[in-house]
């Protein structure tokens, strides 16, 4: 398992962490979900032992990750969120190289990253600067695995990645839990942890809350409604001037409103964006989402 107790971490006048403490049970695939600047990257380059923090303490499978960092790194497949291998090299070159550095071979290991490394083998030939972003985070992946890690840790891996290859990728780590590797994961995008066992939400170098995505989800206690017009600019601005207002979010085709009444009749609502000029209105209730929770726990750490 992973254990991290009051960890803290500043650049300049910047807190990146601010006593961050949680575990992450053997075999669980746990997201750290928030938006850039959170904290993410900090906490994972402190649990994979590239950086120190500046207080408190983190283990890996009982190794400390001061002390032991020779062995952590042993056991750990570190995928960065910036593709960092060698472009020149081709597919097959990287994954010598990094099976190399482990003391093995791709031969060896072949099994472990056969359902991933078919999908690139192709282009084994290709120089890895030349693949697309889909075909480059499974070279990266198969690099991670090569060693046959305990842990795997993954910062912000689909970024930039199409829907399909995004859906791919999760797929894949499905499998790869089921095959018993323990996964970190970071990521920006809020439907994505949904595919968790646990989530931690973080914002601004603090964890808001850490539960199972339908946990969290329970937690939501407002009424909500997703809400539509002619004017989706106008509307926003005209929701937020409404007396009865909580919240009110853009998301994507829909607001999604919240009000302070927690009251589930809308006439009041219609009537006043008829007089302010809206036509086509749609008002329904609708469920939260993980979305719905991050912005609800982020309105209350502002107050």
């Amino acid at each position: 398992m992973v254990v991290a107790s009051h960890i803290s971490i500043s650049y300049k006048k910047v807190n990146a962490l601010k006593d961050i403490s949680f575990s992450v049970n053997e075999g669980e695939l746990f997201g750290f979900i928030g938006p850039d600047g959170a904290g993410k990257t900090s906490l994972l380059r402190i649990l994979t032992t590239l950086i120190l923090a500046d207080s408190g303490s983190a283990s890996v499978f009982g190794l400390d990750v001061v002390k032991d960092y020779k062995n952590i790194r042993k056991i750990t497949g570190y995928m960065p969120g910036r593709f960092s291998l060698y472009q020149d090299l081709s597919v097959e070159e990287n994954l010598s190289f990094f099976a190399a550095v482990f003391g093995t071979t791709l031969k060896e290991n072949y099994d472990l990253i056969k359902d991933i490394y078919i999908q690139i083998e192709p282009f084994k030939d290709r120089p890895a600067g030349k693949l697309s972003g889909g075909m480059k985070q499974k070279l990266a992946l198969s690099c991670a695995l090569i060693h046959k890690p305990k842990i795997l840790v993954l910062d912000e891996p689909t970024t930039g990645v199409d829907a399909v290859s995004r859906k791919e990728f999760w797929q894949m780590l499905k499998k790869l839990k089921n095959d018993g590797i323990t996964i970190l994961v970071s990521t920006p995008y809020m439907d994505e942890a949904e595919l968790c066992d646990r989530v931690a939400l973080i914002q601004k170098g603090e964890i808001l809350d850490i539960d199972t995505p339908m946990g969290i989800i329970s937690k939501y206690k407002n009424v909500l409604f997703e809400i539509s017009s002619d004017n989706m600019y106008k509307l926003k601005g005209d929701i937020g001037k409404f007396n009865d207002t909580l919240s009110v979010f853009l998301f994507g085709q829909f607001l999604h409103f919240s009000p302070k009444s927690g009251r589930k009749d809308t006439d009041v609502l219609k009537k006043y964006l008829e007089e302010k000029g809206h036509k086509n209105i749609i008002i329904r209730e609708c469920k939260p989402n993980i979305e719905d929770c991050f912005m609800d726990l982020m309105q209350s750490e502002n107050g």
